[in-house]
C-alpha cells in the first residue's frame, strides 16, 4: 500500500521511527497482551478491554446507529458495546480482498456470550455478511487501531495504509460525511508528539482519543481524506484490492480523472463490464432443469483494469451447499464477494454448484475470496473443479 510522508525532512523522524519506539516501549514494560510481541501489530495494550464501557458514556456514541470498527483485537471490547447497544457494526473486509465491509448480523435471542463471541475476530467471520457498494450506508461513527496518535489528533497507523483507504473508500461510496466522528483507541504511552510534516493528504485523522486513563478530544481541524487519490496508486496496489476496480470504473464514468501513479494520462483504459445476457437467453437456460445455468454480470462491476486478452475458461466447483438454499442466494454471495463467474451451473439436489470464470487467475482470485465462506450455516467446499472444459 503507498504511503507519503513517511518521513519529515525538517524534524529527522520518520512514521518508522515513531513506530518502531512505541512498539519496544510495550514490549519492554509489558504494556500489552496477546498477541505478542506486538511490532508491526496495533497493539493490543492491557486495559483494552475496558474501553468498551467507556465509550459507551460518550455523546458521540449515544447518537451514531451505524458504527465501522476496525478488526483489531484491542477495539474487541468496542465492538462488543456497539453490539450490546444493538446498533448496526460494520467491520471492514480483511485486507479489503472481497468489498470493503462486512456487517455482522446477530442470530435471534443472541445471548451474552454470542455478542462476545460475534466481537471477537473469530465471530466477525461467522456472523458477519458482506455488504455492496451500492448498499445505503451512512456511517455515523468510525473506530480505527493506531500505533501512534498525537492529541492534535494526528494519526500513524502499522505502515500499511487500510485505515487511510477504507476511509476514502467510504468518502468514495457517499458512506461518510464531513461531520462523521473518528475515534480512536490507545494506551496512554502511545499518545505523543507527532510532526505534522509526516502527515500526507491520504493520512487520516482522529477527533477523540480513548486512553484507559482519559478522553481527549482533539479539536483537530485538518481535513480528512476527500476520497480516492488516484495518483498515488499504483497498478500493484489495484490488483491486490479488487474492489478498487469497481470504485475506479464508478467514478470514471463520473468524469473524474483516475489516472494512477504509475500510469500516463493517455494510457489509461477502464474497460466497460460486459453487458446482462438477454431475457430471452436466461429463459431459455432455465428449461435446462437442474442444471440451471444464469449467464450474466452486473453491468457496474468491471471485469478487468486492461484489455481483453486470450484465455482459457476455468470451473470452480463449490460443495456442501445446505439442503434448501436456492440459486439465487449463491447469486448475491458472488456479486457481494465481486466475484460474479461469466456462467454458474447449479445443481442444488446434489448440494453444489459450479462457477466458470474468463481465466485461472480470474478463477484463483475467486476462491481465494471465498475461502471460508459459509451459507445458511455451513462451511462451503471451495475448489478448482476437476474436470477443466
Amino acid at each position: 500500500m503507498e504511503t507519503t510522508g513517511e518521513q519529515a525532512a525538517c524534524s529527522g523522524v520518520s512514521k518508522s521511527d515513531i513506530r518502531q519506539k512505541v512498539w519496544d516501549y510495550m514490549e519492554a514494560n509489558n504494556l500489552a497482551d496477546f498477541p505478542r510481541p506486538v511490532h508491526h501489530r496495533i497493539p493490543n495494550f492491557k486495559g483494552s478491554f475496558q474501553l468498551g464501557y467507556s465509550i459507551q458514556t460518550c455523546d458521540i456514541f449515544d447518537k451514531a446507529r451505524e458504527v465501522k470498527v476496525d478488526p483489531d483485537k484491542p477495539l474487541e471490547g468496542i465492538r462488543l458495546a456497539v453490539l450490546q447497544a444493538r446498533k448496526t457494526l460494520l467491520v471492514p473486509t480483511p485486507r479489503l480482498r472481497t468489498g470493503l465491509f462486512n456487517r455482522i448480523v446477530l442470530p435471534p435471542g443472541a445471548t451474552k456470550e454470542i455478542l462476545r463471541k460475534c466481537a471477537t475476530s473469530q465471530g466477525v467471520r461467522d456472523y458477519s455478511v458482506p455488504v455492496g457498494l451500492d448498499a445505503k450506508v451512512q456511517v455515523d461513527l468510525v473506530v480505527v487501531g493506531s500505533v501512534a496518535v498525537s492529541e492534535k489528533g494526528w494519526r500513524i497507523g502499522k505502515g500499511e495504509g487500510y485505515a487511510d483507504m477504507e476511509y476514502a473508500m467510504m468518502v468514495s461510496m457517499g458512506a461518510v460525511k464531513e461531520d462523521t466522528v473518528v475515534v480512536t483507541a490507545v494506551h496512554n504511552c502511545q499518545v505523543m508528539d507527532i510532526p505534522e510534516s509526516l502527515l500526507g493528504d491520504h493520512d487520516l485523522t482522529v477527533d477523540y482519543i480513548l486512553t484507559p486513563t482519559r478522553t481527549i478530544k482533539t479539536g483537530c481541524k485538518r481535513p480528512k481524506p476527500q476520497g480516492i487519490l488516484w495518483n498515488k496508486i499504483s497498478h500493484e496496489t489495484l490488483a491486490k484490492i479488487p474492489v478498487l476496480k469497481n470504485l475506479r470504473y464508478r467514478e470514471k464514468q463520473g468524469g473524474k480523472d483516475v489516472t494512477l501513479k504509475d500510469e500516463r494520462p493517455g494510457d489509461l483504459t477502464v474497460v466497460q463490464p460486459a453487458r446482462k445476457a438477454s431475457k430471452t437467453r436466461l429463459e431459455s437456460s432455465r428449461l435446462q432443469g437442474e442444471a440451471h445455468q444464469i449467464l450474466e454480470r452486473p453491468e457496474k462491476e468491471p471485469l478487468s483494469d486492461k484489455p481483453d486478452l486470450p484465455c482459457t475458461p476455468t470451473t470452480v466447483y463449490v460443495g456442501n451447499i445446505s439442503q434448501g438454499t436456492r440459486v439465487n442466494e449463491l447469486k448475491e454471495v458472488l456479486q457481494e464477494h465481486h466475484v460474479t463467474p461469466m456462467r454458474l451451473t447449479w445443481h442444488g439436489a446434489r448440494h453444489q454448484a459450479f462457477l466458470t470464470y474468463n481465466d485461472k487467475s480470474t478463477a484463483d482470485a475467486a476462491m481465494a475470496a471465498l475461502q471460508g465462506l459459509s451459507l445458511r450455516g455451513r462451511l462451503l467446499r471451495i475448489e478448482l473443479a476437476r474436470n477443466q472444459p
